[in-house]
C-alpha cells in the first residue's frame, strides 16, 4: 500500500513537472528545432528563390549543395577569417575586461559613474556607433586619420604590415571594433566575481610582502579562471556567427569576409536558398567540432584538479 502510494505521488511529481516544463518545450520545438531541421532540409536541396514552393519533405536530396559551397572561391578564406575574428575577438574582449574589472575594483570617488560609463558600446544601438567608428576612421574627415602623419583607410584598404606580417587592415579593424564593443560584457561577469573574492586573501598576500602581479596571478587568477572560461565559450559562439557589426562595417569587403556574411550574399545576392542553407550548416558544425574539443580539454582540466 506504501509502494503504491509512493508511486501515485511520484506520478502527480511527473505530471506536474511536464506540465510546468511543457510551454518551454513547445516554444523550443517552434523556435530552434522546427527552423533547424527546415535548414537542414533545404541544405540538402535544390532549393531556389523561383522554386522554393517547390520544395518540401519529400523533394529530392543531394550533397551538391555542400561541394558547391566547399568549392566556390573564397570559402576557405572566409572561414579562417572567422576563426581569426572569432578568436582574436574573443580573446580581446576578455582581456580588456579583465583590466578594466580590475581597476575598478577598489572604491573612489565617482566609481559607479564611470563603471556605468564603461556599458555605453555593449548597450548602444549597433548601428549608431558603426557609424560613429565609420566616421572617426574615415581617411578624409575622420579624427583618427586627422592624428596620424598619412591617411589609412581603415575600412577599405586590402593589406598592410602588422609585425612584419601582411595581414587585412580592415580585418583588423573589425576584430578592434569587437573587442571595443564587447569588452563591457565580460567586464560585468569579472566583476561579479571580484566582489565576491574573500578580501582575507588579498589581505594575507600583502600581509606577505607579495607584489601586486604576484597577487594577481596566485591569488586573484586562479578565483577567475571559471568565469574566464564560461566567458570564452560564450563570446566565442556569439562572435562566430557574427554578422551585423561585420555587415555594416564593411559589408564583407577588403578581406573581412566571414561565412556569416558568406551565407547572406548567397541568400540575397544569389537567390540560392540551398547553397546559403549548407553554408549556415558546415558553419553551425565548424562551431560545434570547436566547441567539443574546448569541453573535453575543459573537462579533463577540472578532472585533474580533481
Amino acid at each position: 500500500m506504501t509502494d503504491r502510494r509512493g508511486a501515485t505521488l511520484r506520478e502527480q511529481e511527473g505530471r506536474a513537472g511536464l506540465a510546468l516544463i511543457s510551454p518551454t518545450l513547445v516554444i523550443t520545438l517552434v523556435v530552434v528545432v522546427l527552423p533547424l531541421f527546415w535548414a537542414i532540409m533545404l541544405a540538402f536541396q535544390d532549393a531556389r528563390l523561383i522554386n522554393i514552393r517547390r520544395v518540401g519533405v519529400f523533394g529530392h536530396y543531394t550533397l551538391e549543395n555542400f561541394g558547391y559551397v566547399v568549392s566556390e572561391p573564397g570559402f576557405w578564406t572566409a572561414l579562417v577569417n572567422t576563426l581569426v575574428y572569432t578568436v582574436a575577438g574573443t580573446g580581446l574582449s576578455i582581456v580588456i575586461g579583465l583590466v578594466a574589472a580590475l581597476a575598478l575594483r577598489d572604491r573612489f570617488k565617482g566609481r559607479t559613474l564611470v563603471r556605468a560609463s564603461i556599458l555605453v558600446p555593449y548597450v548602444a544601438p549597433v548601428v549608431a556607433v558603426a557609424f560613429l567608428w565609420e566616421t572617426m576612421l574615415n581617411p578624409q574627415y575622420g579624427i583618427v586619420n586627422s592624428w596620424l602623419s598619412e591617411p589609412i583607410a581603415f575600412l577599405t584598404q586590402a593589406k598592410g604590415t602588422f609585425l612584419g606580417i601582411q595581414v587585412p587592415v580592415a580585418l583588423l579593424t573589425v576584430i578592434a571594433f569587437e573587442a571595443w564593443r564587447y569588452f563591457p560584457f565580460a567586464f560585468l561577469f569579472i566583476l561579479a566575481r571580484l566582489q565576491a573574492l574573500p578580501a582575507e586573501l588579498d589581505e594575507a598576500a600583502v600581509v606577505d610582502g607579495a607584489t601586486p602581479t604576484q597577487r594577481f596571478r596566485y591569488v586573484i587568477l586562479p578565483q577567475l579562471w571559471r568565469i574566464i572560461a564560461l566567458l570564452s565559450v560564450l563570446r566565442f559562439v556569439f562572435t562566430f556567427t557574427k554578422f551585423d557589426d561585420v555587415y555594416l562595417l564593411t559589408g564583407g569587403g577588403a578581406g573581412t569576409e566571414v561565412v556569416s556574411v558568406r551565407v547572406y550574399n548567397f541568400l540575397t545576392a544569389r537567390d540560392d536558398i540551398g547553397a546559403s542553407a549548407a553554408q549556415a550548416i558546415v558553419l553551425a558544425v565548424v562551431l560545434v567540432v570547436f566547441l567539443v574539443l574546448y569541453l573535453r580539454f575543459f573537462s579533463g582540466g577540472e578532472r585533474e584538479q580533481g
